[in-house]
């Protein structure tokens, strides 16, 4: 257990990111879940436009250091081919 006034600020400044970034990391799940429903319905309109909504959410979660950088490109580089391969 934290001792010092310092560490004990630390821990509750940890508490409160942790819960940030939780939420942010789960809401960037509920987009990516979203394009992945889409993909799979086999609707190309709507997995477009879920992928447009989800690539923002993606990097703005990298900027953040909720997810690292390349984890966000890779998986907007995989969907995007992904969304471009219905129905072609």
């Amino acid at each position: 257990m934290a001792n010092t006034t310092s560490a004990k600020k630390a821990t509750r400044k940890i508490a409160r990111r942790t819960e940030i970034n939780k939420a942010r990391r789960s809401r960037v799940r509920g987009f990516l879940r979203k394009v992945e429903e889409a993909i799979s319905s086999g609707d190309k309109a709507a997995a477009s436009e879920a992928l447009k909504a989800a690539q923002p959410e993606l990097m703005r979660a990298a900027t953040k250091g909720v997810v690292h950088a390349n984890t966000a490109s890779r998986k907007i580089s995989r969907l995007s081919s992904r969304v471009k391969a219905i129905s072609a």
